[in-house]
């Protein structure tokens, strides 16, 4: 038997090169995007074991606050290090301060970060400190910095530069040194100047008894852990001593359970959504071989093959493709990693990946997925196979049905309604999870309903090229709806990667148009101070008094961000004064008022959820271990621009030595310019570290900006699921011109001319990349719909976006018939005639 599977697939060279070339891409997508989560993990673990040099324990506050990774922990006692240092077995400790500070250009403005932008004190001792010296000297004054190498090339700094630090006063300092964390410009896109212990006690810590840790580094023979256990009788209560390697894996799992959770998650969807398109071109192909192996299946049965070994054979081929292609694919996977990485460093995604990580794990999912993939694809036409009968061998046997069964019909009838049911009711309801599952089952119907619509859909879309081409018109229409469940195979890949795409193009414009209406709705100002997206940075809250005195504002409210635990949870929390920022934005209080400059609010989805009202108390604990119960003022609807807390600046500020605004909305006087507003507030922020002044559409426009960078990588990859089902209808092309052999002939022979044919291979091409962009466009359009209702998104689709993708669509399925229409033009007359 394996002798005639060997013999069939070198037989049909062109057939084997089509299925491995859709098992290959589907799984270099799979395998790269799973590299490229391993690099990233591999990397940030790299950064994190060096992110603490050679501290061999950390003594730090016992109160966390926030899940992020990098969520700061408030101060302690500066007496602490007296103490550790006494302790038996400390080789040398030394003090830890950090703080927020934003390092300024050489133009005085802030180097942008989409990393923490962090200012501390410089470690003496090489060993606890994971910064090292490139260039310079260490700190010595006061106001003395060294800056490392990322941004002071992105600041244009040099060694004896003047320049400045926001802590969030401005600091001016002189760089006297440029630092590498280990071999790396910084560690990811952190920005980390640091100052002299006395400059960082000063600007930093904003007191010369307070720290934030200490770093201790152990005797030689003794372990992190004696060392650990030795230290923590001396703490003084809040405060707690963890090791090097419990730190690590500290910060790691809260990456791995959150940013890098999300990112395998979403780089996984593509890699599926890849195969998913990769499996319906599988399946195509051998849909179409085994149609055309039909007489030669009959043949086997009729020479004494049973059902199971004509089946077996089919699935020894597919085995042997599967197998040969999903080796390829992991090669092929490793340069698309390559492709993807220079990508997200190209856009500043993420932190620097140096080299590809591949996990033994990566491997054990591609390739059985790989192997599984071609099998599961190929499962139905071996079935159909196997079905032949032996007296088929004897006559003429129609390749594939003209018409889709009833059973097709009424299945894919009811999934579908059941399916857009579902999606409906999520979208009501305000539902994601249903609105989900029914895409899901939208998708499932699509592919059971493709056959059925695709012979009218064929027969309309075909129409003009009838009308306008002539012959070649007519035919490549007549050709497209004859083979329904072909036309539908090729189809469906494109319909399933354009859809995602237009899915993808929707939920953007509506996420765009939702921050648009809630800006509209709640500020009613023209202008907006913004300090950016990154909630480590921002500007002193004395820019808001100071913009409050300008003769063209009437009111005007800065407003931060923080983090606290709220009732035991680790939450994100908006610090302003409320009655301030109830004068300029429309919270839509539902109980109680703001009028207060001392309201603590919360949102009323929480207030249903944990049962409070007005009067409620609430437990709050804040970096710096404090803890005390905050009285419920107010309840609002809006949470568009404060999240789901709103704690008062005199509350934040008691426990905060560095009180930040990231925001700052600007009410005008009647009658007064826009223009001239924004100069003068323009002015008065240049010492601030010239936060960008924005009108209420740039403000808009700048919310979604930081998520622009990755939409575009996620366009290329979903462009590349897109050029694979175009190779699948390339490739099916290919056969339906191999199995038209004769056809084509006999239309040479009555006349029919090379252009001729080339152009009715086009146009079915195009006939079939229409179908499938026109049903990927319906397809995204109403599971956008449904799944932005689902999150309170209104629908806004980007009209321009969607004619450009429909478009690409026609040229590309012209593109992918080029090679087809080529071949099928040079066919000699005689030898396609004679063709079996």
């Amino acid at each position: 038997m394996m002798p005639l599977v060997f013999k069939e697939l070198w037989g049909r060279k062109r057939r084997m090169v089509g299925s491995l070339l859709a098992v290959f891409l589907g799984v270099t997508f799979l395998t790269g995007t799973l590299v490229l989560g391993d690099t990233l993990a591999g990397s940030i673990d790299g950064y994190y074991s060096k992110a603490f040099g050679q501290t061999d324990v950390s003594v730090r506050n016992s109160t966390s606050v926030s899940d992020e990774p990098w969520g700061s922990r408030g101060q302690i006692d500066a007496s602490v290090l007296d103490q550790v240092r006494r302790v038996d077995g400390v080789a040398n400790a030394e003090p830890v301060i950090e703080g927020s500070g934003q390092l300024l250009a050489k133009d005085g403005t802030i180097v942008e970060s989409r990393g923490p932008r962090r200012a501390g004190n410089w470690l003496t001792d090489p060993k606890l400190n994971p910064y090292r010296l490139a260039e310079g000297r260490a700190p010595r004054a006061p106001n003395e910095v060294v800056v490392n190498r990322l941004f002071a090339d992105e600041g244009k700094l040099k060694v004896g530069d003047r320049t400045a630090v926001l802590t969030p006063e401005k600091v001016p300092v002189t760089v006297v040194g440029i630092s590498m964390f280990g071999d790396e410009k910084a560690f990811g896109e952190t920005s980390f100047t640091a100052f002299s212990l006395e400059g960082a006690r000063k600007y930093v810590a904003k007191a010369s008894d307070r720290i934030t840790g200490v770093s201790v580094r152990a005797e030689d023979g003794v372990s992190q852990d004696a060392l650990a256990a030795r230290i923590k009788p001396v703490l003084p209560a809040g405060t707690e001593a963890i090791t090097n390697e419990a730190q690590v894996d500290e910060g790691m799992s809260k990456i791995e359970s959150g940013f890098l959770q999300i990112f395998r998650t979403v780089l996984g969807a593509f890699g599926g959504v890849a195969l998913l398109v990769a499996a319906f071109s599988i399946h195509n192909t051998f849909a179409i071989t085994m149609a055309q192996r039909t007489r030669e299946s009959a043949l086997l049965r009729a020479l004494g093959a049973g059902r199971r070994q004509v089946m077996t054979i089919v699935g020894f081929e597919a085995l042997i493709i599967g197998a040969a292609a999903t080796l390829a694919g992991l090669g092929g996977g490793l340069g698309f990693a390559q492709l993807l990485r220079w990508l997200f460093m190209e856009f500043r995604i993420g932190i620097a990946m140096e080299g590809l990580t591949v996990s033994t794990t990566s491997l054990m999912i591609a390739v059985p997925v790989g192997l599984l993939v071609t099998l599961v694809a190929a499962l139905g036409p071996a079935v159909k196979a196997s079905r032949v009968a032996p007296l088929a061998a004897l006559r003429e046997v129609a390749a594939e049905a003209a018409r889709p069964t009833a059973t097709r019909v009424v299945v894919g009838a009811v999934l579908g309604t059941v399916a857009a049911g579902t999606v409906l009711f999520g979208a009501v309801t305000e539902q994601p999870a249903m609105a989900g599952a029914g895409a899901v089952l939208c998708v499932v119907a699509m592919v059971a309903l493709g056959p059925v619509a695709a012979r009218p859909v064929a027969a309309l879309i075909g129409g003009p090229a009838a009308r306008t081409r002539g012959v070649s018109g007519t035919l490549a229409r007549d050709n497209a709806s004859r083979s329904p469940k072909r036309t539908a195979g090729a189809a469906t890949a494109l319909m399933i990667g354009v859809g995602v795409v237009t899915l993808m193009t929707v939920f953007i414009g509506s996420l765009g148009a939702s921050l648009e209406n809630s800006v509209a709705e709640s500020f009613k100002g023209p202008l907006v101070v913004n300090a950016g997206n990154n909630a480590t940075g921002g500007f002193g809250t004395g820019l808001a008094r100071d913009a409050a005195k300008l003769p063209q504002v009437e009111r005007v409210a800065g407003a931060g961000t923080g983090s606290l635990r709220v009732d035991g949870d680790a939450s994100t929390v908006s610090v302003a004064d409320p009655s301030a920022l109830g004068r300029v934005l429309d919270l839509d209080v539902t109980q109680g008022t703001m009028a207060d400059a001392g309201t603590f609010a919360v949102s009323a989805s929480v207030a249903d959820d944990k049962n409070w009202r007005v009067g409620s108390q609430v437990p709050v604990t804040f970096a710096d271990g404090t803890s005390q119960r905050l009285t419920i003022g107010a309840v609002y609807d809006n949470t568009d621009m404060t999240g789901d807390y709103l704690v008062p600046r005199t509350v934040w500020d008691a426990h905060n030595r560095q009180p930040l605004d990231t925001r700052a909305f600007v009410d005008l006087r009647d009658g007064a310019s826009v223009a001239d507003a924004r100069r003068a507030l323009t002015a008065l922020a240049e010492p601030y570290g010239a936060p960008d002044v924005q009108t209420k559409d740039e403000f808009v426009t700048a919310q979604t900006e930081e998520a622009q960078g990755f939409i575009t990588v996620v366009y290329g990859m979903l462009i590349l699921a897109i050029v694979i089902a175009l190779l699948g209808i390339a490739n099916t092309l290919s056969l339906a011109v191999h199995e038209r052999t004769r056809e084509l002939g006999l239309l040479r022979a009555v006349g029919a001319t090379r252009p001729q044919i080339r152009s009715m291979v086009r146009w079915e091409a195009v006939i079939v990349a229409l179908f499938g962009t026109g049903g990927g466009i319906g397809l995204g359009l109403f599971l956008g719909w449904g799944l932005g209702g689902a999150l309170g998104n209104p629908f806004a689709p980007p009209v321009v976006t969607l004619v450009v993708v429909a478009l690409v669509g026609a040229v590309a399925g012209a593109l992918a018939a080029i090679r087809p229409a080529r071949r099928a033009a040079r066919l000699a007359i005689l030898s396609a005639i004679s063709a079996p």
